[in-house]
């Protein structure tokens, strides 16, 4: 569903959410109860559309929408089993580029917040990164998947993921009523990274390719997180950590969220894709596997489990064996997708539960 905002002209768009921040900073209720309806009545004549949104009250003719959550068949056992614990959300790839869609993920993020439970959300941020580099003309060149990277190339790296995609999703939950956070590993020495050296077999050899500043996590240090958490923000976070050689390093987005779902504590972990989940054959979506242990799913690696799937479930096992109960690979483009398999039994997609005791 679109916002009614999104019809306004972009400078207008950012006048209204910077008094929408303002009236959210106010620490008399009251006082900001009769600033949000005077802001309403502003635009009751021009975009009475807006003054609906911005009082809560249905336009005439129309009725009241039902709450998100009390029209989805939620369990009240799954939804009591979330509240007041971490829901670590991994978004990104092709889930990301249209903007109804992010509107719809974003809107489902705030309503686990609005649930009761905490959820953190790592992005990813490919296809803005490739557009950043085209503009710029820098080529991209890719080993086995992986992006070279050189400090030019990273400098835009992190442009385009702290730049535009973690700033544009902290504005879309400011939207939403919320408060968020935007960072990315660096800050607080949330992600200490250390350099990856890509191998490739070749025959019986295996060949070492250096991908210049690309990294894998080496340890996490959560304590940021936590106290964002405890101030009731929601904290986004993009894919970057810094080396003990103090270089910037571009991280996995699968692989970052999902050590940061261990180090959290979190109770469950939510891959958005663009995809459905995992098939046992990609041609026919009859074959969606919908649950899968830990152990059988490392064994499909490679077999099952190929191409860009294969670092998401990889992120998942690790999200299990560091404590997290359940991980789930759902498709992002479709409506509340999340919230479905998290809260009901009406849930598409796959889903890889622990066997660790």
């Amino acid at each position: 569903m679109e916002e009614p905002f999104e019809h306004l002209d972009p400078r207008d768009q950012e006048a209204l959410l910077e008094e929408l921040r303002d009236i959210m900073r106010e620490p008399d209720e009251k006082v900001a109860a009769e600033r949000r309806r005077r802001l309403a009545t502003k635009y009751r004549e021009s975009h009475p559309d807006i003054a609906a949104w911005l009082s809560d009250s249905p336009l005439p003719g129309e009725t009241r929408e039902t709450p998100l959550l009390e029209r989805l068949p939620v369990i009240p056992e799954r939804a009591n089993a979330l509240k007041g614990e971490v829901v670590l959300v991994k978004y990104g790839g092709n889930a990301m580029v249209d903007d109804a869609q992010k509107q719809r993920v974003i809107a489902d993020v705030c309503a686990l917040k609005n649930l009761g439970a905490l959820p953190v959300v790592v992005h990813g941020g490919g296809p803005a990164i490739s557009e950043l580099l085209g503009d710029v003309g820098v080529k991209s060149r890719f080993v086995g998947g992986h992006r070279k990277t050189d400090r030019t190339t990273m400098s835009y790296v992190e442009m385009a993921l702290s730049g535009k995609v973690n700033s544009e999703i902290v504005k879309l939950i400011g939207f939403n009523g919320y408060k968020a956070a935007g960072f990315s590993g660096k800050d607080g020495n949330l992600v200490t990274a250390m350099k990856r050296i890509h191998r490739v077999r070749e025959g019986k050899k295996l060949r070492r390719t250096d991908l210049g500043l690309v990294g894998d996590v080496k340890s996490v240090n959560p304590d940021l997180v936590h106290v964002l958490l405890k101030a009731d923000y929601i904290p986004v976070i993009a894919p970057v950590g810094l080396g003990e050689d103090l270089e910037d390093y571009n991280i996995n987005a699968d692989m970052f969220a999902g050590h940061m779902a261990v180090a959290l504590n979190a109770v469950a972990y939510v891959v958005l894709t663009d995809v459905d989940g995992i098939f046992v054959d990609t041609e026919n979506p009859d074959t969606l596997i919908t649950e899968f242990s830990d152990h059988a799913a490392r064994e499909e690696l490679g077999r099952i489990v190929q191409g860009g799937m294969i670092p998401k479930v990889e992120s998942c096992l690790v999200a299990l064996k560091g404590g997290v109960r359940e991980a789930h690979i759902v498709n992002g483009t479709s409506a509340h997708s999340m919230l479905l398999i998290l809260l009901t039994q009406q849930g598409k997609g796959t889903t890889i539960h622990s066997t660790h005791a």
